[in-house]
C-alpha cells in the first residue's frame, strides 16, 4: 500500500512500478534515479571546482589562499550529495551516487547483484551525461580539466593511491557507523559536508579526494585527462572493501541500502527477501556494540 502522504514531483506510479517489477532482471527505476542523482552531483560539484580553481575565475582573486577554497569546495560538494540524499531522488533510489557505496551495501548483503548492477550502471552513465554541460565553462573549465582528478604534482602515484584508500575508507566507515545506529541514522547525510571539507583541505593536493570512481570517470571522458586513472578505481574500491571488513559488525544493524528516507514504500527493492531485521535491543551480550 502506498503511503497517502507521499508527495513529491515524482509520481506515486514510480514507486508502484518499482514494487510490481521487483522480480525483473534490471531495475530501470534505480538506473534512472541514480543516473539523475550522480549527474546532478557532478554537474554542480564540478562547477564549484571550476569556479574555485579555474584560471581566470574571479573567486581565485577573491579567496587567494587555496586552503580556504579547498575547505569551501569540499563542504559545498559534500553538501550537494547530502541534498540529493534527502531529496525525492533519495527517496526513490536511496541516493548511493557512488559505486563503492553500492559495493558496500552489496557486501553487507543489503542488496543483491542485479540490484547493484542497476545502481552502478546508472551512476557511471549519470557521471558522463552530467559532465557534458561542463563544456560550457570553456577555457576556465579546460584549465582544471573540468574537474578531473589527477595525482598531485610532486607526489608519487603510490602516495595518491594511498590517499584515495584512506579517504574512501573513512567515508564508508562513517557512513556505516551512522546507518548502524537508529538515533544517528536520520543525520547520515549531514556527515558529508563536514567530512569532505576536512578531507579536501588535508588530502586534495595529493590525489584530488575523489573517493568515487564515477566522479573521476565523468570529467576524464570530456577532458581526455587520464593521468593516473587507475588510482581512482583501485583506491576507492580497496578503501571501501577494507572498511566493510573492519565495520562488518555493524552490518546487521543496517536494515536498508539507503542514506535517508528510511521505511518508505519502495523498501522492497532495498532489502534482500530473506533478510531478517535484528532489533538493536535483541543483540546478545556476546556481540553487543555499545550505542
Amino acid at each position: 500500500m502506498v503511503n497517502p502522504g507521499y508527495e513529491s514531483f515524482f509520481t506515486i506510479n514510480d514507486s508502484l512500478k518499482m514494487e510490481n517489477n521487483s522480480n525483473q532482471k534490471f531495475y530501470w527505476q534505480i538506473f534512472k534515479y541514480e543516473m539523475l542523482g550522480t549527474g546532478l552531483l557532478l554537474l554542480i560539484g564540478l562547477s564549484l571546482v571550476t569556479a574555485m580553481f579555474g584560471t581566470g575565475s574571479p573567486i581565485v582573486k577573491l579567496i587567494p589562499y587555496i586552503g580556504y577554497r579547498r575547505l569551501i569546495t569540499g563542504f559545498l560538494f559534500g553538501g550537494t550529495g547530502a541534498l540529493i540524499a534527502i531529496s525525492p531522488i533519495g527517496k526513490v533510489s536511496g541516493a548511493h551516487i557512488n559505486p563503492v557505496v553500492t559495493m558496500a551495501f552489496f557486501l553487507f548483503k543489503k542488496i543483491n547483484a542485479r540490484t547493484a548492477l542497476s545502481y552502478i550502471t546508472g551512476q557511471f552513465a549519470g557521471a558522463i551525461v552530467g559532465c557534458l554541460p561542463l563544456l560550457a565553462w570553456s577555457d576556465i573549465g579546460r584549465s582544471v580539466d573540468f574537474g578531473a582528478t589527477t595525482p598531485g604534482t610532486g607526489y608519487l602515484l603510490t602516495t595518491a593511491l594511498l590517499g584515495e584508500i584512506i579517504t574512501t575508507f573513512t567515508m564508508v566507515s562513517l557512513l556505516t557507523l551512522f546507518l548502524g545506529y537508529r538515533h544517528l541514522r536520520p543525520y547520515t547525510p549531514a556527515i558529508f559536508p563536514v567530512l569532505y571539507s576536512i578531507m579536501s583541505f588535508l588530502e586534495s593536493a595529493i590525489s584530488g579526494t575523489s573517493t568515487n570512481p564515477a566522479r573521476s570517470l565523468g570529467p576524464s571522458v570530456i577532458s581526455g585527462q587520464w593521468n593516473g586513472w587507475w588510482i581512482y578505481w583501485i583506491g576507492p574500491v580497496t578503501g571501501a572493501f577494507l572498511s566493510t571488513l573492519v565495520m562488518s559488525l555493524y552490518a546487521k544493524r543496517i536494515t536498508e541500502a539507503k542514506l535517508y528516507h528510511f521505511e518508505s514504500e519502495s523498501d522492497l527493492l532495498f532489502r534482500q527477501k530473506n533478510a531478517v531485521h535484528v532489533p538493536e535491543t535483541s543483540i546478545t551480550p556476546s556481540n553487543q556494540i555499545d550505542a
